[in-house]
């Protein structure tokens, strides 16, 4: 599971550059911001994967 999750997060990544390198271009800054919220997506959702998949360890040990 964790290989889909990792290039879906790349692809995230490698969007959010295009829309900064789109920013710089055009000197707007909403594909600035939209760049930003897209990467600290792809960040949220690696940091939800780990922290559940540690949870999951977890409760399975106590049963």
């Amino acid at each position: 599971m964790l290989i889909p999750i990792l290039i879906f997060d790349v692809a995230l990544v490698a969007w959010s550059l295009h829309l900064m390198e789109k920013a710089f271009e055009h000197k707007e800054f909403s594909f600035m911001l939209a760049g930003i919220i897209v990467a600290l997506a792809a960040v949220a959702m690696l940091v939800v994967y780990f922290l559940m998949g540690h949870c999951m360890s977890y409760l399975l040990q106590i049963s």
